[in-house]
């Protein structure tokens, strides 16, 4: 067997056939990140010129230490332990002579699966086994973390569009569905876009991630020249909305009248009922009164509608992936959001799609108020939570790890020096 670098198109040869992979183990993902400082490196397992496991390996140069990360780890079938073996010395041995110190992976080894719809989970049979392996192979295991620490989250939260419409619409929350129908009542539309679009990206995302517009349009750039990419938003037309607050309001405002007169018709002793009635109606009265202003103001300003909210889509066979997403924070209560996720889940499982990967999420058998939010929206639109396995280090130049390990620790302390 020979470990040798792949060129783009030998590495989606390899790639295509291969059920268990993900667009951070793609060329272009390595493009991206070339950009953002690190060195990508497509290597190949090679048996009889045919190559049976690959990895993209991104190289980052630090303090003159140069380490390397396998973003969602080897594309290897990880139940082969012989493979997997021969390829962990392969890849040891010729990271070791670039004078890489070490790499970690976080790869897609399944260890469980949530489906808090059905309250199940799902434990892989052969989870143990792996994990065994890798650590007989010399990968140093660096903890289940339960929220974001790591460089790729520990947890997705994945939708099964491989079902019929009807019961993908029936496994989103009854209060979800509720909000889905509210926006498109509202004036929310849905529109594909293009590449001018992604400053929208950029406005509803920067206060939140630590990517500038040129990330976004590196992953625009180098994910169309396969066609894998799309980005779409959503636009409230501000007359509809204006239109649909004044009908409500029309509702409230005929309903309050008639509670009116029926509580003055009434002889003798008030009706306690009728009057709860009318001051829970005259509330909300009063609200969609506020909100006609508001939409009235709307409407002044944006009279050719507004953008409320974007999504970035990586397509990779039959799997849809986030990449980032955001909206206005000034349209909220709009539920923008709500619809986009939905009308995307229509679109695409009419397309063929049967996976729509909507992300990392927190563990959700844990306690974290701090991502409550973020879970709770991603898992009630009925996607399943995945478990994997975590982050490994290896080893592969043992005197300059050491080296770089004992650095490291001095370096913090002069630091820490200086600051006091």
């Amino acid at each position: 067997m020979q470990l040798k670098e792949l060129t783009d198109q030998e590495f989606i040869n390899f790639t295509t056939n291969c059920s268990l992979k993900s667009i951070y183990q793609t060329p272009e993902y390595g493009l991206i990140m070339r950009n953002q400082g690190f060195k990508p490196l497509l290597l190949g397992l090679l048996k009889d010129e045919i190559v049976i496991a690959a990895t993209l390996i991104l190289i980052n140069k630090e303090e003159g230490f140069k380490y390397a990360y396998a973003p969602r780890g080897f594309i290897i079938n990880y139940e082969d332990f012989y493979l997997l073996k021969d390829f962990t010395n392969q890849i040891k041995n010729y990271l070791g002579k670039m004078g890489i110190i070490g790499i970690k992976i976080n790869p897609l080894i399944i260890k469980s699966i949530y489906d808090f719809n059905n309250q199940t989970k799902e434990t892989n049979p052969k989870y143990n086994l792996i994990f065994e392996s890798l650590k007989n192979n010399g990968y140093y295991h660096l903890g289940y973390n339960n929220f974001f620490e790591a460089l790729k989250p520990r947890f997705e939260a994945i939708i099964n569009l491989n079902q019929t419409l009807y019961d993908l619409f029936k496994n989103i929350k009854k209060e979800y569905r509720t909000k889905i129908r509210s926006a498109i009542k509202n004036g929310i539309k849905i529109y594909k876009g293009s590449f001018n679009d992604l400053e929208y990206l950029y406005e509803f995302t920067k206060n939140r991630y630590k990517r500038n517009l040129d990330y976004f349009k590196d992953c625009f750039g180098f994910f169309s020249k396969r066609d894998m990419i799309e980005i779409y938003y959503t636009k409230l037309d501000t007359k509809v909305y204006l239109k649909a607050i004044q009908e409500k309001l029309d509702v409230y405002e005929e309903k309050s009248n008639y509670l009116n007169d029926l509580i003055m018709k009434k002889k003798g002793k008030p009706n306690q009922k009728l009057i709860n009635k009318k001051i829970n109606t005259d509330k909300y009265l009063y609200q969609y009164k506020n909100n006609l202003i508001e939409a009235t103001n709307i409407l002044h300003n944006y009279p050719n509608g507004v953008v409320t909210s974007c999504i970035l889509l990586v397509k990779q066979d039959k799997e849809i992936t986030i990449l980032m997403d955001g909206y206005d924070p000034k349209f909220k209560k709009l539920n923008s959001k709500h619809l986009l996720i939905w009308q995307i889940m229509e679109i695409y499982q009419k397309l063929g799609y049967t996976k729509f990967n909507l992300g990392g999420i927190s563990n959700l058998t844990v306690d974290a108020h701090k991502y409550s939010g973020l879970d709770e929206f991603k898992l009630r639109f009925g996607a399943k939570m995945i478990e994997y396995a975590g982050d490994f280090e290896l080893v592969t130049n043992r005197r300059n790890y050491n080296l770089y390990r004992n650095y490291v620790p001095l370096k913090k302390l002069i630091k820490s020096k200086l600051i006091k």
